[in-house]
Parts: C-alpha cells; structure tokens; sequence
C-alpha cells in the first residue's frame, strides 16, 4: 500500500470540530427574524432576474422504516406508508407556491432527493413526485438527478424504475460491511446486497454511483475497517463520501441507543482515517477534498483537475454557483444573497401551508462583509487557492488590509506545510487539501467570534 502524504501527527491535531462550509455563513448563524416575506422578495428578484443564475432543486424525505442509530438526519421513522401520500399533496401545494412567485417555468439542471430515506416512497409515488416537479420546473436533459438509495428498500426492479423517471446518479449508504458493526448501529445489510445491487445500477447505464462510509462507529476497529475498505475497493464505486462519526446524544436522541463504551477510541480513529485514505488512494482514486474521493474518470474529479469544483448544501458539484431551491419538512434553500430553512417538524410544516404560507421559519440576509468571506473560503474549498487580485476587483477593497489578522493567523497553517502564502495570494498545498476545512475557517468572522465549536462535526 502506498505511504499516506500525512502523517498521523498531524491527522491527531487537526482532528478538532469545525464547519463543513456547504454554506458561509454556516447554518448556525441562522434567525427567526428572517421569515416567509424576505424569502418571497428573494423569489420576486429571481423573476425579475432577465438572466437568473442557474437553479438546482431538493426534495426532503423524511420517512424511513428504521432508525440507525448513528444518524443525525431530520427524519420520522415509521412503517406507516400511508403517511407518504399526505406529505406529497403538502409538497405538491409547496411547489404551487414557489411556481407562482418565480412567474415561469424555470429550468433546473440539478435535482436531489434525500432524506430520510426517498425510497421509503413507492414507485407509483416517486413517479408522481417526479411529475410534480416537471410540471412546476423545466427540468433539463443531461443535467444532474440523483437520489439517496438505502439498500435495504431496493431490487433490481426498483432500480430501472428510478432510471426510467429519470434518476441518472445514485447514492448508497453502506456506513460499514462489518456485521458486528451493522448490528451494534441498528442497520444490517449484507455486502452481497449492495454489491448486487451496485453491478445491477452499472447495468442498467447510472452515470455514477456513490457510496458513504462512517468510521468511528460502535465495535470498528482498524482491523474491521480494514476489511471493510477491501470489499469497497472491489466495489468500485465512482465516488466515495468518508465521514467521520460525531457522537453527540446531548443533541441526537438516536445516538443515545450506542453504547459509547463501544466507540473507538482516538487513536483507533486516527488510523481508520489514515488507513482509508491511503487505501483508496492506492486504490486509484483522486481526492477531492474534506471527505470525497472520486475515480479519475468521474466528472467530480475531471471538475477538481479544470477549476470547476463548486459547494452547496449537498457538498461538492460539478454545477456552478446557483440558487437552490429546498423543499420539504427541515430543506434548507439559498436564493440570491438569502439563506433559508423550513419548519422542521411535520406538524409545523403541515400547518403554516394549512395557512397558505410557505413554510419558512428561519433563514439569513447575506451582508457584504459574509460575500466577501464567502467567496474566499468556497475558492479555498473548491479551487484550493485564491488570488488576492481576483477578490479586489470583485469587492473593491484591499484585500491584505481587509483579511490582515487572517492573513496573520495563516503563517501557522504556513509553517505546517498546509498552504503556501505570498503577496499575489494563497494556495492549499497537496497536504493542505487533506485539511482544508481548517484553512477555510481562518477566514470565518463567526467562528472566531464564538469560541464554542462543539456544536460541529469533527474536521477529520
């Protein structure tokens, strides 16, 4: 196996809580004074708009049949499916809503439903689903439509069917392939499930397929997780999400359910990590950043080689800056210079559109000063580098003036070895992408305002 860029110390030390930047600012900063009036004058803008900016669209399903323990979605289980046809007719008055305030059929190249779990729908449901949204939005060929697949709900039967309402990507959730580990988060799914399932998604022509991995889980050790990462490199998949498991029962009532005197250890979760990324680089896959890789041939990793890599609430896109609209119980959505949340309880959510009101409940007015930072930490997560000259003639100011303590607070990412700075701008060195979460939140003006990181995921 090839010898991993990183060493553990630094894996060890940089393993501290910090956003996932697939907003700036993040989540947490959202407020209640934000409400259904800020977002529909965002939507009358983007009418309004003679060349809107591209769109993409996200549908939550919250419904699932089973809880995982490890899980920190807004989800409801149940194992009442007639629960699905009444969210539909909800989602479907949703969509009224936002079609008669955009004024148009407007065209959307990225579509992705999660949850949850979407397949908890049935076929006859996903079908209609798909047919409310082509009638509220031009959804165009050749774009980007994908959903979230639990094995456990899926068969070959299944699968043509998401092809034929015209699902071209797929992501399955594996976690880990160790049955001892399955058991002890509460989702059992053998490996010939998923295998059988990943040749059947190639057969029937899927452009990709994705598969997520959680180390850090009750019972992994890096024996297991070794043979885990063996099984998924026979896999193969085009792309591969490698998330580090946050245990905080405080804040997820699920995770309760896990025994913590089962949870690895530090040190043990430093080697998982370690031991991952060496193997699926050894194993030919590229790295796309925090915790993606993707083969060569994907067009993730072909994005990430021309400079074309974006981030929104899904992660990493091939699709540029967009506006996306959330729909759904908890969808968070981004329309021009706004950021905003939906109720995130069902009876909350059932109610305001009972009222005839979008179901908006929180959400943010982006100020010049969080443009400004957004934009320079998505080139650092996207594009691993920025030219100070790019950001000046943009925002009309000095950057060096502007960014002075960050600039300062980087020497020590500098004398690491994870970016290299000098006076024309910054760039993420080859090491530095493994930890570029941490360089992106030098230049975050709230996380340095509250020293209270707890409430995030871990950065490795």
């Amino acid at each position: 196996m090839a010898k991993l860029p990183v060493s553990d110390d630094l894996l060890r030390r940089f393993d501290v809580p910090g956003p996932r930047y697939t907003s700036y600012p993040t989540a947490d900063r959202f407020v209640d004074a934000f409400t259904e009036a800020d977002y529909l004058a965002a939507l009358a803008q983007r009418a309004a708009s003679p060349v809107p900016q591209p769109l993409s669209v996200y549908v939550h399903i919250p419904f699932c049949e089973q809880l995982c323990y490890y899980c920190a979605c807004n989800k409801i289980i149940t194992k009442h499916h007639n629960r699905s046809p009444v969210y539909l007719e909800y989602l479907q008055r949703e969509l009224d809503m936002h079609a008669l305030h955009l004024g148009r059929r407007q065209s959307v190249s990225q579509l992705h439903l999660g949850g949850g779990t979407p397949t908890f729908l049935t076929d006859d449901e996903l079908r209609q689903l798909m047919a409310m949204l082509r009638r509220a939005f031009d959804i165009a060929p050749g774009g980007e439509y994908s959903i979230e697949v639990d094995p456990r709900t899926v068969d070959e039967g299944r699968l043509r069917a998401l092809a034929e309402m015209g699902f071209n990507r797929l992501s399955f959730g594996v976690q880990d392939f160790d049955p001892d580990v399955q058991k002890a988060v509460h989702r059992v799914q053998p490996a010939e499930l998923v295998f059988a399932l990943v040749e059947a998604s190639r057969r029937i022509g899927f452009e990709s397929i994705n598969v997520d991995l959680i180390y850090g889980l009750p019972k992994q050790t890096p024996q297991s997780f070794a043979r885990t990462l063996v099984q998924v490199c026979e896999l193969r998949p085009d792309r591969i999400a490698l998330y580090g498991y946050a245990h905080l029962p405080e804040r997820f009532k699920a995770q309760r359910r896990i025994n913590s005197d089962e949870i690895p250890l530090g040190g043990d979760k430093v080697a998982m990590l370690s031991q991952a990324m060496a193997a699926l680089l050894d194993a030919g896959y590229e790295y796309i950043g925090m915790d993606h890789f993707a083969l060569p041939s994907d067009a993730l990793a072909v994005a990430k080689r021309q400079g074309r890599l974006h981030r929104n609430f899904q992660g990493y896109s091939t699709h540029p800056d967009c506006d996306l609209v959330s729909l759904g119980v908890s969808a968070i959505g981004r329309v021009g210079t706004t950021y905003s949340q939906n109720a995130k309880t069902l009876e909350e959510y059932y109610d305001l559109l009972d009222q005839g009101r979008v179901p908006i409940v929180r959400g943010l007015s982006l100020t010049r000063d969080d443009l400004v930072r957004r934009a320079v930490i998505m080139a650092i997560m996207c594009q691993g580098q920025l030219q100070y000259e790019d950001i000046e003639a943009g925002w009309l100011l000095d950057f060096r003036s502007y960014f002075a303590s960050e600039l300062e607070r980087l020497q020590s990412l500098a004398a690491e070895g994870l970016v290299a700075v000098d006076d024309k701008g910054i760039e993420v060195t080859p090491v530095g992408w493994f930890f570029v979460r941490a360089v992106a939140m030098v230049f975050d003006r709230y996380l340095h305002a509250n020293a209270n990181r707890s409430r995030f995921s871990r950065i490795l």
